[in-house]
């Protein structure tokens, strides 16, 4: 195994967990209610979604990189 590899295999684990751990309030999501609210992200949960977004771009780096250097 590469350091390429080794790397979008945490940053996959990582994302992943920090995806299930993000909680959603009762009756919002996809099955949720059809009522359209706008609500703000504070503290932890605003933490979390930002963390979010910073791995998703490590992980399609190095995706990116691990296929264009097979090694």
């Amino acid at each position: 195994m590469t350091l390429l590899n080794i790397a979008q295999i945490i940053a996959s684990v990582i994302l992943v967990l920090i995806i299930l751990s993000q909680v959603r309030e009762a009756g919002s999501g996809m099955f949720g209610s059809a009522q359209n609210t706008v609500r703000t992200r504070r503290g932890l949960e605003r933490t979390l979604f930002q963390l979010t977004i910073v791995l998703i771009v490590i992980f399609l780096v190095v995706s990116t990189l691990s296929a264009r250097f097979p090694g």
